[in-house]
C-alpha cells in the first residue's frame, strides 16, 4: 500500500477511485465504504484511494476536549491495507485547511491532485470553511469536473446506525461483545514495546509498556487482557491503561501489561492488546508495597477467569 504525505508527491499520478473521512475505529460502517470503493476501482481499473486528515479535526480545534481516538495513525495504516486498499493520502490538518473553501478544496486536491473519478462518502461528511461542503456539493463539481459521487448506505447494527461514537459509549460501558460486533473485530491497542523505569520489575511485575499515542485513551483502568505477540503468539495478562497515579513525574497515558507466564525480550516488537473484561478503576495507593499487593490480587482474580 502506498502512504501519500503531501499532495506536491501527487504529481503525474494516475486518476483513482477515492473516499474521505475521518474513519476512526475503522468499523463496519467504514469498512462498507472501503468495499465500495474497492469494487468500483476494479471495474475501472483504477487505484483505490482513501483519504483523512492527521490531526483529526475535532483534535486540532479541542486538543484534550476531543472525543478519545479509536485508533492511532498505525492501527488505522494496518487496517486499511489488509482490507486492500492500494493507496493513502494523509492530509496535514492545519489553520490553511479551516480557511480552506469546499470549492477550492474539491478543485485543488480531488480534481488537480488527485484526479478523482469516483468518490464515495459517508452520509455524514463535511468539509472546507464552515463545514459547506457536503454530499451535495461534491455531486455538484463532479459533475462540473467530470466525477461521479456516491453516498453509501448506512450500516446498522441491533436497529442503530453503526458510529464511532456509538463504539466509544460500548467501551466506557465495558461492553466489548458489542464492540466486536461493531468493529467486526475485537478491539485492540497496538503499539511497539519500549523501555520504562522498570518499576514493574522491582515489584515482581514486569510489564511490557506501550504509549498510546493519543490525547485521550478511549479506556481506562485494569482489565484482563490478552496478548497477540510477535510469531502470532496469544497470551493472557493484566494491564493497566492511564497515567499511573501512584508514581509521580510522568502524566502520559501508557498502556502497562503483565503477561503471564512470559519471560523473552520483546522490547522494539509490536504488539497489539486487547482488553476482555474491566477489573478495576486505576486509582493512587499510599506506596508501592500497597500497589504490589494489589497487582497480586488482580493477577490471581485474572488467573481465576481462564480467558
Amino acid at each position: 500500500m502506498q502512504i501519500i504525505r503531501n499532495i506536491n508527491n501527487l504529481s503525474n499520478i494516475q486518476a483513482c477511485v477515492a473516499t474521505i473521512g475521518n474513519f476512526d475505529g475503522m468499523h463496519l460502517g467504514h469498512q462498507s465504504i472501503l468495499h465500495h470503493v474497492i469494487a468500483q476501482s476494479k471495474v475501472v481499473s483504477l487505484p483505490s484511494t482513501v483519504i483523512f486528515f492527521e490531526p483529526q479535526p475535532q483534535e486540532f480545534f479541542m486538543q484534550h476536549q476531543a472525543p478519545a481516538r479509536l485508533t492511532n495513525l498505525r492501527e488505522k495504516l494496518n487496517i486499511i491495507k489488509k482490507l486492500g486498499i492500494e493507496r493513502v493520502l494523509i492530509l496535514r490538518f492545519s489553520s490553511r485547511c479551516i480557511t480552506m473553501a469546499a470549492e477550492e478544496f474539491v478543485e485543488r486536491i480531488l480534481v488537480n491532485a488527485l484526479k478523482v473519478k469516483f468518490l464515495f462518502v459517508g452520509d455524514d461528511f463535511r468539509f472546507g470553511k464552515w463545514r459547506r461542503g457536503d454530499f451535495n456539493l461534491l455531486r455538484l463539481h463532479g459533475d462540473k469536473y467530470g466525477f461521479v459521487v456516491e453516498n453509501t448506505t448506512t450500516v446498522y447494527f441491533a436497529g442503530e446506525r453503526i458510529s464511532s461514537t456509538r463504539i466509544r459509549h460500548a467501551l466506557q460501558r465495558n461492553d466489548f461483545t458489542m464492540v466486536k460486533n461493531l468493529l467486526g473485530r475485537s478491539y485492540q491497542l497496538c503499539g511497539k514495546v519500549r523501555h520504562g523505569a522498570k518499576r514493574g520489575r522491582l515489584l515482581g511485575f514486569p510489564t511490557a509498556n506501550l504509549y498510546l499515542k493519543r490525547k485521550i485513551s478511549p479506556i481506562n483502568g485494569v482489565y484482563a487482557v490478552r496478548v497477540f505477540g510477535p510469531h502470532d503468539k496469544i497470551w493472557t495478562g493484566v494491564a493497566n491503561v492511564g497515567s499511573r497515579p501512584t508514581i509521580m513525574g510522568d502524566n502520559r497515558v501508557t498502556l502497562e501489561t503483565y503477561i503471564f507466564d512470559f519471560n523473552s525480550d520483546i522490547y522494539h516488537n509490536y504488539i497489539s492488546v486487547e482488553p476482555v473484561q474491566k477489573i478495576r478503576e486505576e486509582r493512587r495507593f499510599a506506596n508501592l508495597e500497597e500497589l504490589q499487593q494489589q497487582i497480586a490480587r488482580d493477577v490471581a482474580y485474572v488467573r481465576g477467569l481462564q480467558i
